[in-house]
């Protein structure tokens, strides 16, 4: 069983919701985070009916918000008496084909994906340096491995932008913290209902959310998740022409 303060971003739906359950069960308190008050009270009331013996902050945060991020995560931290992971879970999955004139759709997944992500992260080790321990995970996509076409460009390259930071820090052995890379393949969450459901390898949200709630706790460096076919998927993905790429995601 888990022990110590969970903080996810974008906890009001997807797979940040179920995140919050699936942690909740393994005993961890939680602070939870997002645009939607009204979904997180709502979560907030079903965990603590569920487990009792589990504290449940929630806090509405637009993550593109900078001062925002950073004040929720110092209230979480007074409030629950510190924090000792943080999931950077908050995305946005607008996007057009650069150039189709959808500049705004681009725009505001970069912000919400990258610079509102950068911010969590800042936020996170800042908090992680002054207690000399802490967790940082990233929640990033199969679609960061290489560059994908059309709407998918934007996406693809913010969440290889993050995990390209968390590599970063991790290199630089913040004494007492780790961070983590997950990359999810296909999981059923709000982000992507409208993609029909024969989607290959697409899994329902719980079966997903466990691997990634797996690889968490292992802290692992690197994820794909889950790990069939994904991992297979992932060595392919890196060393293959872009012309069969783009057929198999």
């Amino acid at each position: 069983m888990g022990t110590g303060v969970v903080l996810i971003t974008g906890a009001s739906a997807g797979l940040g919701e179920e995140m919050a359950r699936q942690f909740a069960a393994l005993g961890y308190d939680l602070a939870l985070c997002a645009r939607r008050s009204d979904r997180l009270k709502q979560l907030q009331g079903e965990i603590t009916a569920r487990h009792p013996e589990c504290r449940v902050a929630v806090r509405a945060l637009d993550v593109t918000d900078d001062r925002a991020v950073f004040t929720v995560f110092r209230e979480f931290a007074d409030e629950l008496g510190g924090i000792d992971r943080v999931i950077v879970n908050a995305g946005l999955g607008k996007g057009a084909p650069l150039g189709s004139g959808r500049w705004d759709a681009n725009r505001a997944t970069a912000m919400v994906n990258f610079v509102g992500a950068l911010a969590q992260s800042e936020a996170a080790l800042e908090h992680f340096r002054a207690r000399q321990r802490g967790h940082l995970v990233i929640i990033s996509s199969m679609s960061a491995l290489r560059g994908m076409r059309r709407s998918m460009t934007t996406y693809a390259a913010t969440k290889a932008g993050i995990a390209a930071v968390a590599e970063g820090v991790r290199s630089e052995r913040i004494p007492g913290v780790d961070v983590s890379v997950i990359y999810p393949g296909y999981i059923r969450s709000e982000m992507n209902e409208h993609v029909q459901q024969r989607t290959r390898f697409m899994v329902d949200t719980p079966t997903g959310v466990r691997a990634i709630v797996a690889a968490i706790e292992k802290r692992r460096a690197k994820a794909h998740v889950p790990a069939w076919p994904w991992v297979p998927i992932g060595m392919a993905m890196r060393i293959l022409p872009l012309s069969i790429v783009r057929k198999m995601v």
